[in-house]
């Protein structure tokens, strides 16, 4: 089986929506996705994903109805970060020096176990989003047996999920047994980039998924369309134009 995890074009957060550039980036996803057999299709409820996956499913055709999950929109939880509990952050928002320092953030099993991630109800939003997404692994063929799944229907279906970058990190965490925080830090996924991993199944009945690319944005480099820079931080501290 093969998941194309998808972002949301360049977004309006304001107004959960696309801009004008988010609806270039998804007209040019559109023409790559066109391209591929797609088997089954997801989506988040939230406006800037239900955009792009619109824009890709008037020129596709997927062999079901397209489903949206309400467990596919932005990791939700807000916190009080360290240097600023005043003020609300998302779960990736910290300071390198700072979460760096804790050997907990590099734990798989007890990384939620963080008193900011405590506080924040952390650990519950991520069983509930990882049990709705074991489930849909489940109804798609393979179930989690420890750190690897079985294949109790392998299949060469290709499945696309339209939705976030925060969110896309949590379920490649699952996936490959990742600390969500290392991925959430060291990784990050361009809008409309197209995320493909694989199942291999070495040992009939026995499952693990790869990842052959991550944040693909071929899409937009073939049109001259530069990636948005949503999701980033400032390259250099005196870049004055780029998010700090």
């Amino acid at each position: 089986m093969r998941l194309l995890i998808i972002r949301h074009g360049d977004p309006d957060y304001i107004n959960d929506s696309l801009t004008e550039k988010g609806k270039r980036e998804a007209e040019l996803l559109s023409d790559r996705i066109a391209k591929e057999k797609i088997d089954r299709v997801y989506i988040s409820p939230l406006g800037r994903a239900r955009e792009t996956a619109e824009a890709c499913l008037k020129k596709m055709k997927p062999g079901k109805e397209p489903v949206v999950y309400e467990w596919l929109k932005e990791f939700a939880p807000r916190i009080k970060r360290p240097d600023r509990p005043d003020m609300g952050s998302i779960c990736w928002d910290w300071m390198p020096e700072d979460w760096t320092a804790n050997d907990i953030f590099f734990d798989y099993d007890k990384w939620t176990e963080h008193p900011v991630f405590a506080e924040a109800n952390v650990k519950e939003e991520l069983t509930y989003v990882l049990s709705e997404f074991e489930e849909l692994l489940k109804e798609l063929g393979y179930e989690r047996s420890g750190k690897y799944f079985k294949a109790v229907k392998p299949n060469n279906d290709t499945v696309a999920l339209f939705c976030h970058f925060g969110l896309e990190s949590v379920l490649l965490s699952y996936l490959l047994n990742i600390p969500t925080m290392l991925l959430w830090h060291g990784f990050i996924a361009a809008p409309t980039s197209v995320t493909t991993v694989y199942t291999e199944e070495r040992r009939e009945g026995k499952a693990y998924f790869r990842v052959s690319a991550f944040g693909d944005t071929s899409h937009l480099y073939v049109a001259d369309e530069p990636p948005a820079f949503s999701g980033r931080f400032c390259e250099c501290f005196t870049n004055e134009n780029e998010r700090h």
